[in-house]
């Protein structure tokens, strides 16, 4: 069993990107410039922008930071979107999910510029994803091939299951493992939460990515020998021994599931990483392209 170690792969990638930007600045170009807004007070958005902003420094970029009030109606998020879309300094814009119940996610989405979306989620990205077209690619699944690069785990023809739907992790993740490239080349199964026979399903998978929020939901029993595991999964979960008061758990059982992987992601210090490094990434190229 080999950990998929996110802080290793992660400075990798912002050691190569801080080298890249130096570059840029000596050659007079601009700075890339990454602007986050985060609403309400959320503590593990909070922890995750600060991280965010905090990787922008050790490479090199430009970083801002917009902080709106949870009560934040939807015109005025709009607003906050538009005038960083006409800003030419920021190339890239990300908005910090979960989003008030007042606001409409889709909405935000699409407003945001697609040549600043480096997050992945406008459906012209999306879009140019699913056939094959150069585009931003969503930070996490992005960030899981970086991974499975560096470590050079074979995808082709694997069998990779994909647990968990949702627009961000899930289905990007099932559409970039199919892809004719590497990472890529696997026959993907999705799962969700009306998969019957899932225990059964996971068991012939090569590669298993969780990806669905439930605390230590894959259990052993649900791996078999040697498979390759990712986990996405990153919740609080309350615990009086740490002095935080919780710790932060991942969708798999990993002191179970580890001895039985060939390769594992740990929580922390796996996924989360690698999706700052992707973001990081996108916001380089976003920069690159005004420049071309």
């Amino acid at each position: 069993m080999q950990i998929l170690d996110g802080k290793i792969v992660s400075q990798a990638v912002k050691d190569a990107l801080k080298i890249k930007t130096e570059a840029l600045k000596n050659s007079g170009k601009k700075t890339p410039h990454l602007a986050a807004i985060l609403i309400g007070n959320n503590g593990a958005s909070e922890t995750y922008v600060a991280s965010k902003v905090k990787s922008c420094e050790e490479v090199g970029f430009k970083s801002s930071f917009i902080r709106l009030p949870d009560t934040v109606n939807e015109s005025d998020l709009v607003a906050a979107i538009e005038q960083l879309n006409k800003d030419e300094d920021i190339d890239g814009i990300l908005v910090q999910l979960p989003l008030p119940k007042q606001i409409s996610e889709a909405k935000i989405i699409n407003v945001i510029n697609p040549d600043k979306d480096v997050d992945g989620f406008h459906p012209m990205s999306v879009g140019k994803m699913v056939q094959g077209l150069p585009t931003f690619i969503p930070a996490t699944p992005y960030g899981i091939l970086l991974m499975l690069q560096h470590y050079n785990i074979e995808t082709k023809g694997k069998h990779a299951v994909v647990i968990g739907r949702s627009n961000i992790v899930g289905r990007p993740m099932s559409i970039l493992l199919s892809r004719n490239t590497y990472p890529g080349n696997c026959t993907v199964t999705i799962c969700h939460s009306h998969t019957q026979q899932l225990k059964e399903i996971c068991l012939q998978a090569d590669i298993i990515v969780a990806a669905l929020g439930i605390p230590g939901f894959l259990k052993a029993e649900m791996v078999k020998e040697n498979a390759v595991v990712i986990d996405v999964g990153i919740t609080r979960v309350a615990d009086e021994t740490k002095k935080s008061g919780f710790a932060i758990k991942g969708d798999v059982d990993f002191i179970n599931v580890a001895p039985k992987s060939s390769y594992i992601t740990p929580v922390p210090g796996g996924v989360g990483l690698m999706t700052i490094a992707a973001l990081l990434i996108n916001t380089y190229n976003a920069c690159e392209q005004k420049s071309l």
